[in-house]
């Protein structure tokens, strides 16, 4: 093999190298936040679950938009559902006047101020997007 064929396959090889880096490290924690102000103090997996899947009324859940990666990552880890699964079950059980699905809010700030205000309200953002206005109740596995 003659020496700039080498380097090639080898640059092709750190590329592809750095490329699974970068997607691995592309996807952020998501963690499930209520207001400070909340009697809640954690949840498991299963009762988040219910809270965004309407089998449980303690907490009004709040959405990102359909396009956020974190929505997508949010309900495949937790509910075992891809986001648009969780659409198509959200408009079954409207459509039959059995639940409103969770309100949409276009943005991981609009869930920290909105959670922050209304303690009955819980949502989900990335990890590195919490501070002092929210606290944890879960971290996505």
């Amino acid at each position: 093999m003659n020496k700039k064929r080498k380097h090639c396959i080898e640059a092709r090889s750190l590329l592809c190298a750095a490329s699974l880096l970068v997607a691995a490290g592309a996807q952020a924690d998501t963690v499930v936040v209520v207001g400070t102000k909340s009697p809640a103090s954690n949840m498991s997996k299963e009762q988040v679950a219910d809270v965004f899947m309407g089998r449980a009324t303690n907490f009004t859940p709040l959405d990102l938009p359909e396009s956020s990666p974190v929505r997508d990552e949010f309900y495949s880890k937790v509910t075992g559902k891809s986001a648009a699964q969780a659409k198509s079950y959200w408009a079954k059980l409207s459509f039959t006047g059995k639940g409103t699905p969770p309100k949409e809010v276009p943005n991981s700030a609009e869930v920290k101020k909105e959670v922050a205000e209304n303690p009955s309200l819980m949502g989900y953002i990335e990890k590195s997007a919490v501070d002092g206005s929210v606290k944890v109740l879960f971290t996505a596995p």
